[in-house]
């Protein structure tokens, strides 16, 4: 007899494995805190920084060595006795300046005026050729045209005559005081020795001769003070340059031309 099959009741439900995870339920975001008004706010925080001693630069470092040379110098510069100097000197020189331009507003100094009024001469041969010994007379007239300056002409002083660049004789100016407006006229003995012309000197000096027009060169130069009241400056150096021309070269000679230029130099 065969056997009755029954059915099989299914497996009753078996619970959720323990590793299966139940659905989670949406959560709603976190509510933000405020602190109460009550708690203290911390402090803000302090932070020190700690420098090894080898990075303390004490000098410039050198890359900008040549900068703090350059800075430091001109610094010194500011307050250098060269500087303190220069000013010292500039304000002299203002106040020289300005007493020199009153002086001159006040006194209204104008140069003296020279001029050769005779000349002589003697002891010149133009057939020898030996040595010779010239004695030459000079007049020079000197005008003062100052109202209230006077003129010492001091020692020291040297004259010469030359022609075609040959020292022919030379002499000294006297001594003397010159008063305001007032002129003087010099009567000055030249005396040489031991001169020899070229024979292209005496040629030419015998055919200038023989036109009646011979050119000399005259030069002075004489140490003065100028005086103002009672004042009296420092030695001033006057120098004269003339080109005079003669007709002859004897003791009967006449000035044909005379144009004499006139400086002064303060320092000497």
């Amino acid at each position: 007899m065969a056997d009755r099959v029954h059915p099989r009741d299914s497996p009753p439900e078996s619970p959720s494995s323990p590793t299966e995870k139940p659905p989670q339920q949406p959560q709603s975001p976190p509510k933000l805190t405020l602190p109460s008004e009550d708690k203290p706010v911390p402090p803000p925080l302090t932070y020190v920084i700690q420098l090894p001693k080898d990075q303390v630069y004490r000098v410039p470092p050198p890359e900008n060595a040549k900068l703090f040379e350059r800075y430091t110098r001109r610094g010194k510069r500011r307050g250098s006795p060269c500087c303190c100097i220069f000013l010292a000197v500039a304000a002299l020189t203002l106040l020289v300046g300005g007493g020199a331009g009153l002086f001159y507003l006040i006194l209204r100094p104008e140069p003296p005026k020279y001029a050769v009024e005779g000349v002589t001469i003697g002891g010149v041969d133009l057939n020898t050729t030996s040595a010779m010994s010239p004695e030459i007379g000079l007049a020079v007239r000197a005008e003062n045209p100052n109202d209230k300056i006077g003129i010492y002409y001091l020692g020291g002083s040297s004259v010469n005559m030359y022609y075609d660049g040959v020292r022919l004789a030379g002499g000294t100016l006297p001594a003397m005081y010159q008063s305001s407006n007032s002129y003087t006229v010099f009567n000055v003995t030249l005396t040489g020795s031991g001169v020899v012309l070229t024979s292209d000197s005496s040629r030419n000096l015998t055919a200038e001769q023989s036109q009646g027009s011979v050119p000399l060169k005259l030069t002075v130069k004489a140490p003065v003070k100028f005086k103002v009241g009672a004042v009296k400056t420092w030695k001033i150096t006057v120098k004269l340059s003339c080109d005079v021309t003669v007709d002859k070269l004897t003791a009967s000679a006449k000035v044909v031309h005379a144009d004499c230029d006139y400086s002064v130099n303060i320092f000497k």
